[in-house]
């Protein structure tokens, strides 16, 4: 790969010559045999031009396509795939395996050493295992493909772009600005559809499938937003603007209508604030223990009987106070659906403890499992959506050590990002790894109440912070080793 090529006057006449008679050849071609495909031609040869000659600016490109990506659906519907952000990442997954195959140590020591890696490596190793045990093995082999590109787009290759203090403001732009400008015509949209619960879907499309999704990116945003807002003191204009930016997500946020996204941001100021307190380590253990105690109370002589669904009362709100009214209640459709699926899963895992049923076999073999007597008016699935929650969803579809890991690998996001917190030198980094942890706690929860990781921008903003933390490690213990064995490597906290 060429990292770019010196600027001569030749080389620009021959691109713009080049470039025009592309242009005009595939112009021509259309009129004559009316094939739409051809007219793609002109914009898809420059974008794989640059990424053979300038692969970072490539990265950068695709990071902007990431928040303006749509779902694109074929063969009535049975095939889908986001356009045209997973196109790029294919593209990633071939020059990895080239990258890779012309010199296998391009993968730095440090990021294979981390303990971050090390979770996630394992976790992939157990998906290949599920995979070959899968019940249906073609739909657990596209799982695994579709995985395989998240990870080398989101995890590897911000290894080799992420450098400098300049690389995380811009990443922070390409992403955070079209997602605050969709954001802001949602919202808009919304208000004239006067905030109604089922418009929060519609308003969202083209580029989120639903509200939830469309949610989940918002509440996970938000820290990046007031970390932003800190490292602009000297700033004046863009801290008003960051300010009025940040106000304006809380009620997006709570229009878009996700019980998850908002108890996210909560549950990520908590974070935080154990991050200062190196208390973080305790929060994901504890909340284990509650949840396990939970599922022992309603199993227990079949507590849990107690909470099916009253078709007579259970319903889907119109409103988003109605949501909220409806969830303690017990009458929440959602809700009850959730516990469906819940309760049909638990007795899956009992017959495939070990492996799962194979990665994108849940929707195919859940039913068969279902208490009747928890039957909702949506039990048709016809969305084929999973779990809607993402431990049960790595146990059911890949087995207890899928789960164990999954939960192994939140701890060590924590707990290793406590640590590179309180040895940052530099407040800059000190900062971005906070709202790294924040943003991961977002996630966390919208997970719990979701599986959203598989989606394109859930992915990258579940990966990416991931690969962050390890480089921002990476430049805290190099800082280190330059001052010198006489120091400690750690700063006092800074606010």
């Amino acid at each position: 790969m060429i990292a770019g090529l010196k600027h001569t006057p030749s080389l620009e006449k021959w691109v713009t010559w080049g470039g025009g008679a592309l242009f005009l050849a595939c112009m021509g071609l259309f009129a004559y045999t009316n094939n739409y495909f051809l007219l793609a031609i002109p914009f898809v040869v420059p974008v794989l031009a640059l990424a053979f000659f300038n692969w970072k600016a490539f990265y950068w490109l695709f990071l902007l396509c990431v928040p303006l990506s749509a779902p694109v659906f074929f063969l009535n519907n049975s095939i889908s795939t986001t356009f045209p952000d997973e196109q790029f990442m294919w593209m990633f997954f071939v020059m990895f395996i080239v990258l890779v195959a012309a010199n296998y140590k391009i993968i730095p020591e440090w990021f294979l050493r981390s303990p971050l890696t090390l979770a996630l490596i394992l976790q992939f190793t157990w998906l290949i295992v599920a995979v070959c045990f899968s019940q249906d093995f073609i739909l657990s082999f596209k799982y695994m493909l579709a995985k395989s590109w998240f990870i080398v787009s989101y995890l590897i290759f911000p290894v080799f772009i992420f450098r400098e203090k300049k690389d995380f403001v811009k990443a922070f732009k390409l992403f955070v600005i079209p997602v605050t400008l969709h954001a802001l015509f949602a919202f808009t949209w919304h208000y004239f559809k006067h905030f109604d619960f089922w418009d929060s879907n519609r308003v969202v499309r083209p580029f989120y499938r639903n509200h939830v999704d469309y949610s989940t990116v918002l509440s996970m945003v938000f820290p990046l937003l007031l970390v932003a807002y800190q490292l602009c003191k000297g700033n004046k204009k863009l801290r008003i603007l960051l300010l009025c930016v940040i106000i304006f997500y809380i009620p997006a946020i709570y229009v878009a209508a996700a019980r998850a996204a908002m108890i996210g941001v909560i549950f990520a100021l908590v974070v935080a604030f154990a991050v200062r307190r190196k208390l973080v380590q305790w929060i994901l253990p504890l909340f284990f223990l509650f949840v396990s105690s939970l599922v022992v109370y309603m199993v227990n002589d079949n507590k849990y009987i107690d909470y099916r669904p009253n078709f007579k009362y259970t319903f889907t709100p119109r409103s988003f106070a109605d949501a909220i009214t409806a969830s303690f209640r017990g009458t929440d459709m959602s809700s009850m659906e959730r516990f469906y699926r819940w309760i049909a899963s638990a007795r899956m895992s009992t017959e495939h403890p070990l492996v799962g049923v194979g990665p994108n076999n849940f929707y195919t073999h859940y039913k068969g499992h279902a208490v009747t007597m928890f039957k909702t008016y949506v039990h048709r699935n016809e969305e084929k959506s999973t779990t809607h929650n993402y431990f049960i969803f790595m146990l059911v579809e890949q087995g207890w050590p899928a789960l164990i890991l999954y939960a192994i690998l939140m701890m060590a996001i924590f707990s290793n990002g406590q640590r590179i917190y309180h040895q940052c030198r530099d407040p800059f980094f000190k900062k971005v790894t906070m709202g790294l942890v924040m943003l991961s706690a977002v996630g966390f929860v919208n997970n719990f109440f979701s599986e959203l990781i598989e989606t394109d921008k859930v992915g990258a903003l579940f990966f990416m912070p991931i690969a962050l933390l390890i480089v921002i490690d990476h430049i805290n213990k190099k800082a280190a080793q330059a001052a010198g064995p006489g120091t400690s490597g750690t700063l006092p906290a800074s606010s």
